[in-house]
């Protein structure tokens, strides 16, 4: 059952009964002070390794002289959770200060009017312009970003190769030699159910699944990328016939398989569990078309509510320009390995030192900015469905890639209505 909410700009389907169900805590519990104009309330969905560094910045920026008396309460949620309690809030009325989080699910508080756009409120040339174009829609600004990255890499255990291949062709003609003198279950793993793993290969052949604000899924090249992935999994069988994340993490962790393709998320742990043994390489370039893979990249963004009282705006300004100073982003780099967004603090010795940072911004480079349209959740949801039939043989390239677009058009109109 759902019921169509009208914003600002257009209707957004909200379900009725999570609405219902959410009412009572967020007039109860999700704004201990607010009508305290010290007070600001935080919403995230970090893991739970990030939430000590965000704390610490906020405690630093508590110490700061004239910041006496000032509180910030810090929630969180799982990132399906935090989308829905976010929009409930926001039709409650009761909604939080800020949240933190990727820019995907921006798109959607955007359009509902739940965000405020920020170019007038921050100088955003201060920050690399992928990171900024990756947040924005309509020809606004709509959240600070905090880092850079939340891209695709490959990893490589350097106990079976010393060095990354550069092509396809290079990882190739591993997997088919020294990776079965090693006997390994398989010899890439990657999560090939999920569409977010798919777009560095779409790119790799001259795709994209957006143009704009419209989809562009029946391409050749997304029936490239698909076959591509068949020969991976039936013919060369150089990674697992069925893997997700969690299937691929292990392989890695367990010595199973010599490569992997994850998110600049996972470096820390990798580089605790391998030791000297872990590597780290920019996707191989696609031997066949000489394009190189390209991740999509975005980052980790505060947007500001519409609900912010106007007497904290000025409050809100200096902890989000505290937050992303040249002397956290190089903190925030020391404690999760994330790429700063600021441009002074990328050029900061102890980031420009570092050869994770130097490999990770090479993969940036090669990415595109994460599109930010609402009409990209109806492209995840088909192409998840559509692409899963194809790589298991339920249905054939060339149908699975036409009733993609079917659908994600069908849904687009849908959402529109």
């Amino acid at each position: 059952m759902e019921k169509k909410i009208q914003s600002g700009f257009r209707g957004v389907l909200i379900p009725s009964l999570c609405l219902l169900a959410a009412l009572p805590f967020l007039s109860a519990c999700s704004r201990p002070s607010a009508d305290n104009s010290k007070t600001i309330v935080v919403w995230e969905q970090e893991d739970a390794q990030v939430a000590p560094y965000i704390d610490s910045v906020f405690e630093a920026f508590k110490k700061l002289p004239g910041n006496e008396g000032i509180e910030i309460v810090r929630t969180h949620y799982q990132t399906e959770d935090l989308r829905q309690q976010f929009q409930a809030a926001s039709l409650a009325g009761v909604p939080p200060d800020l949240l933190l989080g990727p820019s995907d699910t921006a798109g959607l508080y955007a359009i509902s009017g739940f965000i405020v756009p920020l170019e007038g409120m921050f100088d955003f040339s201060k920050f690399n312009a992928p990171v900024v174009e990756a947040i924005s829609l309509d020809g606004h600004i709509w959240g600070v970003p905090v880092s850079n990255g939340n891209h695709l890499m490959m990893f490589y255990n350097k106990k079976f190769i010393k060095a990354a291949p550069k092509t396809t062709d290079e990882l190739f003609a591993f997997c088919s030699g020294e990776a079965k003198k090693h006997k390994l279950d398989r010899c890439i793993a990657f999560d090939m159910g999920e569409p977010f793993w798919l777009m560095p290969w779409l790119g790799a052949f001259g795709g994209w699944p957006m143009e704009g604000k419209k989809p562009m899924l029946d391409t050749q090249p997304m029936r490239d990328t698909l076959n591509f992935y068949l020969d991976l999994k039936y013919e060369k069988k150089y990674v697992p016939m069925e893997c997700d994340y969690n299937c691929m993490d292990s392989l890695f962790k367990e010595n199973k398989t010599a490569f992997i393709i994850n998110g600049d998320w996972a470096i820390s742990g990798y580089q605790k569990h391998f030791g000297k043994n872990f590597g780290l390489a920019v996707i191989p370039k696609n031997s066949k078309t000489g394009l190189w893979p390209s991740p999509m990249v975005s980052g980790k963004y505060f947007t500001v509510s519409s609900g912010l009282k106007q007497e904290k705006l000025a409050l809100v300004k200096r902890l989000l320009e505290f937050y992303t100073s040249r002397e956290n982003q190089v903190k925030q780099y020391q404690a999760l390995t994330r790429l700063p967004a600021l441009k002074e603090a990328g050029q900061a010795k102890e980031i420009t030192s570092d050869e994770v940072s130097r490999i990770s911004l090479q993969q940036i480079l090669k990415g595109r900015p994460m599109p930010m349209a609402i009409e990209m959740r109806a492209v995840w949801d088909s192409a998840r469905n559509y692409m899963g039939l194809a790589t298991t043989k339920k249905l054939s390239v060339e149908d699975a890639v036409k009733r993609m677009q079917e659908n994600t058009d069908k849904k687009i109109e849908e959402m529109n209505k």
